[in-house]
């Protein structure tokens, strides 16, 4: 088992070294479309010489079931990003005012990227082949790497970090609701999207550059989220929490 991940590991990081140093030395400034081209390429790899092309990862599966998924992916994660918005504005003099507008260019190649790749790289092959041997600790350790991968995003805090550990929590058991890919992707796609171009909130420390609404005003970071965004909310954990209970409730038991 172990090998295979290594394998993984290995390719991975050997195509995302080789596709970054190509986009640096022309000039582009977004390195996210380089490490979901290396996610793929690293589990096509993987799957083919360790699994014998057997297994399943979850994301070639027919359209419509894909559409399902992840639309219904879109709905979960807009009303829990909603809520955690309502409650911020509620508790702090934090508002929202019109922005600039969507950002086109980050949408394409910064957030869609971005959260396919995480999707791919962290509830993909090596997520499904740890669960294959323990599903409590494929998720707390996948769910704790995930978190310490953005130890350095701008404005960290401990809330933040117990919020992401969270979020990689919630998407596992979403991988896990339907053994499929697009619900997590779906969920987290949304998620980044509502949270950051539209709300106007940092997305894990970053910050697009154009926004359809902006916030304004202030109030504590802990309750704000400060320059994380609203992850790094108190508010933001309670409602991963009330997430992550409503998925565990419908956990498939593991064959």
């Amino acid at each position: 088992m172990f090998g295979s991940i290594i394998l993984f590991l290995s390719v991975y990081v050997a195509t995302f070294l080789t596709l970054a140093y190509g986009e640096a030395a022309v000039g582009l400034p977004y390195p996210q479309a380089a490490a979901l081209f290396a996610a793929i390429v690293a589990t096509a790899f993987t799957v083919r010489v360790a699994e014998g092309g057997r297994w399943r990862v979850g994301l070639l599966v027919p359209p419509k079931i894909a559409a399902t998924d992840f639309l219904l992916g879109v709905a979960f994660a807009s009303a829990l990003v909603l809520i955690a918005d309502a409650l911020v504005l509620a508790s702090s003099s934090l508002r929202h005012v019109r922005g600039a507008g969507l950002p086109g260019l980050e949408l394409v190649a910064v957030f869609i990227p971005a959260a396919v790749h995480e999707e791919i790289a962290f509830r993909g092959y090596v997520f499904q082949k740890l669960r294959a041997w323990n599903r409590g600790a494929a998720i707390g350790m996948t769910s704790a790497l995930f978190g310490a991968l953005h130890y350095n995003n701008r404005g960290i805090t401990a809330i933040a970090m117990l919020n992401l550990f969270l979020a990689g929590v919630l998407l596992a058991l979403a991988y896990e609701r339907f053994e499929r890919l697009w619900f997590p992707i779906g969920i987290h796609l949304a998620w980044n999207l509502l949270s950051g171009p539209i709300l106007g909130y940092g997305v894990s420390g970053y910050v697009a550059r154009a926004t359809l609404f902006r916030t304004a005003g202030s109030g504590p970071a802990w309750i704000t989220g400060g320059l994380f965004g609203i992850e790094g909310s108190v508010w933001m954990a309670a409602v991963e929490a009330g997430g992550i209970f409503l998925l565990r409730g419908r956990l498939k038991r593991v064959q």
